[in-house]
């Protein structure tokens, strides 16, 4: 428990899909001028996984060629919840992906990330990381945010 000369000022923002209840957390904190976004994924105002990859027999994908709308959703999920704290792509200064597949995240990244951020080399700094499994089965990829509004 934090003492009340120690506790910041946090803002958090949600999209009222049902992980956020049952994992317990935010899409977003917003402290200072600085936004953290959690990992973003390729959902609808429902919660339903848009383009889903397919999966073996074993519950694994077994095709990423869902990458690039995944991606796309992805971008699009993170731009709505910096939108409730007045803020856009534009103001993002560091982005996390976490992918399945690394060569298919490659193959579409810098297409869908000029579209994204409106311009061919988006001044943000990027990490790519490859890892074994996300949240959901047929998710492959996860990106999280980081982005700084203008001093005030």
């Amino acid at each position: 428990m934090t003492t009340p000369s120690t506790a910041i000022e946090k803002q958090a923002a949600y999209l009222g899909v049902p992980w956020e209840d049952a994992y317990g957390y935010a899409q977003a904190i917003k402290v200072g001028n600085t936004i953290r976004v959690s990992g973003q994924l390729s959902h609808d105002d429902q919660g339903n996984l848009i383009a889903p990859a397919s999966l073996d027999r074993n519950g694994r994908p077994s095709d990423f060629s869902a990458m690039e709308a995944q991606m796309r959703a992805t971008y699009a999920n993170a731009a709505k919840v910096l939108g409730q704290f007045g803020a856009s792509l534009d103001n993002v200064v560091e982005e996390t992906l976490f992918v399945l597949d690394v060569d298919a995240a490659f193959a579409v990244a810098s297409r869908v990330r000029g579209e994204a951020y409106d311009v061919a080399r988006p001044k943000v700094a990027s990490n790519l990381i490859g890892v074994s499994r996300l949240a959901f089965p047929a998710q492959i990829i996860e990106i999280t945010f980081t982005a700084i509004l203008p001093e005030t």
